[in-house]
């Protein structure tokens, strides 16, 4: 780790100290702690992950409310058998509530684990496209099955809702990569007071 000190006029102390590992910044002004992140990371802030996770957590409890409706009414669905309704949406639900954290809390550590989920979201979310695509095209190839309409609307509303699911975790995991895989751009900026 490298420090330097600047003494200024006015007898003030700017202590600043580099971490090349973290690339974050970290400036001490008369004793008190300021951070400075790196470009990527407040790129990646500017993006509104907070926005777009509560859209996926949104998306999760909406997919759970139909897979349990689903569920309930028709037990012999891909969909319902794998239980991806299930275990997708806690999935979607985990990855908007780790981006809205990293928001929040504009720690690096939370928008590596934002990647991950995001990450993982996005494979789930692309097995869910494929399973709800075979589910719709296994009942319009058989137009004598119970309530078609019912099924149709179901699993079309989910699909509906999955591919943006899929488009956000791929554009915050992106997004997240980015911020943290860009380990040579250190940013430090510090102000001076320019009084007597």
């Amino acid at each position: 780790m490298e420090t330097r000190e600047v003494l200024s006029t006015n007898k003030a102390t700017v202590v600043i100290q580099i971490n090349p590992q973290g690339n974050d910044s970290v400036i001490y002004v008369d004793g008190q702690e300021k951070i400075k992140y790196n470009a990527a990371l407040k790129e990646f802030f500017k993006a509104q992950p907070k926005a777009l996770g509560i859209v996926q957590i949104m998306i999760g409890v909406t997919v759970f409310l139909l897979g349990v409706l689903l569920t309930n009414v028709y037990y012999y669905k891909i969909v319902v058998i794998s239980g991806i309704t299930y275990w997708g949406s806690f999935i979607y639900i985990g990855a908007g509530s780790l981006s809205v954290a990293a928001q929040n809390k504009h720690n690096p550590r939370l928008v590596k684990a934002s990647l991950a989920v995001n990450v993982f979201s996005a494979i789930t979310a692309g097995l869910a496209i494929l399973l709800m695509a075979v589910d719709l095209a296994k009942t319009l190839a058989h137009p004598w099955v119970h309530a078609q309409s019912f099924i149709l609307r179901s699993i079309g509303t989910m699909l509906v809702f999955t591919i943006p699911q899929f488009i956000i975790s791929i554009c915050i995991s992106a997004l997240a990569c980015k911020a943290t895989c860009n380990i040579h751009s250190t940013v430090v900026s510090v102000e001076q007071n320019q009084g007597n």
